[in-house]
């Protein structure tokens, strides 16, 4: 399959032979499906906190992290580009009237954020065709919000002037992500092209907010590395070859970015998408669950730590307090198993990476929930799962998801350490098979790629994890433009 060309081109883009080759036989096997039992609910996979414990976690959370080094992490490489999916539309048909979306675009063009720079730009913006002011949104001629990432758009008006979502994260870490020594640490994921924009928007807006709120921001950026880029295939599942020979490697998805998460060093690290922030006058809630997750994870990794550093005397109490309180199941055969052996399966089960993710109530929304899967030891596992990953052929597991009561906003708080200091190497904690192969085309011809497990499904799906009821209002995504003329987004 791979000639000796081949095999240097793999290694000298960093990619490792034996993974591509793997990947090779997923194409051809397909990934299973998971064997979800049923959807997490309150009290059975998902935490519900009321108004006492919520104070009790926040205060938990001020008064021990003040010996953690706290983190935000934000996958923000993604562009624009399908944000804007109906206005690039209607500037190739320009018929204004067979475009809902357009026509709410131009209705409200005054209410967005980015509209004094397009009327400056373009003069009379009155006088300026509905296209036309499309266009010049969109294309590099103009302001090239059609090409540029989510984070560097104008979202939100202030006073002062508007703010993008890249700020919006900053003043989001100064309230709920600042270490003891003031500074605020955030980490940016970028696509390489749009690196030094990142950086100009930093230096220009960092002074004011440190100024502001008196802290210290320390700002730093990763590319998802091209040796995680899978191979892509035809439809015989042979490699799919560019005009001049060469194999094509696709881009992962954001199951890639665990290599970025693996490399960074931190006690407590809060993960949430770039299109995720709201105006100061609605972070309320954001900040009260982000420091209740965070101080349920601070209690639960000290509960952690203390049952591996010191001895079992009752694993069989031991394993049921685990498994009432954080929902942690041992094996099929525990009950048989000697102390020993009991003790042993504890201790392997607890010395891993932890995460505690908010989950929102189903409202109708796009994305993965939260699921019991079973697990190869007949235990089972709190994993969020995505639709492609549920059999719906299946009505049992169809059923289970049309039934399912929350899903996953994408709002997680992780400890990447154990209980020695060390950090987890977290590749050793996904699930390889949790994998997505969806159908493309170039240069005209069809093609399949491959997604790695994502960065919150398979990717994490041998950590232990906490569900937890968060409100609908820490959940604002901007998916399309006209999203921000919401009231959220005012």
């Amino acid at each position: 399959m791979f000639n000796e060309e081949d095999k240097k081109f793999i290694e000298e883009r960093g990619s490792d032979l034996a993974q591509v080759e793997k990947q090779i036989e997923n194409f051809k096997n397909g990934f299973p499906f998971l064997d979800i039992q049923k959807a997490a609910s309150i009290g059975d996979g998902i935490i519900q906190l009321d108004e006492g414990q919520l104070n009790d976690l926040i205060a938990d959370y001020e008064s021990k992290v003040a010996t953690k080094k706290v983190l935000k992490f934000v996958p923000a490489s993604g562009a624009a580009t399908r944000m804007f999916k109906d206005l690039f539309a209607f500037v190739e048909e320009k018929d204004l009237s067979a475009s809902d979306a357009a026509q709410t675009f131009i209705k409200g063009l005054e209410d967005f954020a980015f509209y004094d720079e397009l009327a400056s730009e373009l003069g009379d913006i009155d006088d300026t065709a509905p296209d036309q002011i499309a266009n010049h949104l969109l294309s590099d001629e103009g302001m090239s919000y059609g090409s540029l990432p989510k984070a560097l758009l104008s979202f939100h008006n202030y006073e002062e002037g508007p703010r993008t979502p890249l700020e919006e994260h900053l003043v989001e870490g100064v309230h709920y992500a600042k270490s003891a020594d003031g500074t605020v640490h955030l980490h940016f994921t970028v696509s390489p092209q749009h690196l030094d924009r990142f950086k100009a928007l930093v230096a220009k807006v960092a002074p004011s907010y440190e100024s502001t709120f008196g802290v210290k921001f320390d700002i730093t950026f990763s590319q998802q590395k091209s040796s995680t880029d899978t191979i892509a295939v035809d439809n015989d599942n042979e490699p799919f070859r560019e005009p001049d020979g060469t194999i094509l490697f696709r881009p992962a998805g954001h199951g890639a970015l665990l290599e970025n998460l693996n490399d960074l060093d931190a006690d407590i690290i809060f993960i949430k998408n770039i299109d995720n922030v709201v105006p100061d006058r609605i972070k309320a809630d954001t900040y009260t669950y982000k420091k209740a997750l965070a101080g349920l994870l601070i209690n639960y990794q000290d509960e952690v730590f203390e049952i591996l550093k010191g001895e079992i005397a009752d694993p069989d109490a031991v394993a049921a307090r685990l498994e009432s309180k954080y929902f942690l199941k041992m094996s099929e055969g525990f009950a048989g198993k000697s102390d020993e052996e009991k003790k042993a399966e504890i201790k392997e089960k607890l010395n891993r990476p932890i995460r505690i993710c908010g989950m929102v109530k189903n409202t109708g929304e796009p994305g993965g929930g939260p699921f019991w899967v079973k697990e190869s030891d007949g235990s089972a596992s709190l994993q969020i799962a995505e639709t492609a990953q549920i059999d719906l052929d299946d009505a049992e597991k169809a059923a289970m998801l049309k039934g399912s009561t929350h899903f996953n906003p994408v709002d997680l708080i992780c400890a990447t350490k154990d209980f020695e200091g060390k950090k987890f190497d977290l590749l050793q904690y996904r699930d390889d098979d949790t994998g997505f192969v969806s159908s493309k085309s170039k240069n005209g011809k069809d093609l399949k790629a491959m997604e790695l497990p994502g960065l919150w499904n398979g990717a994490m799906a041998y950590w232990n994890t906490l569900f937890v009821e968060v409100p609908i209002s820490t959940f604002n995504p901007v998916k399309t433009v006209n999203d921000l003329l919401k009231d959220t987004h005012q």
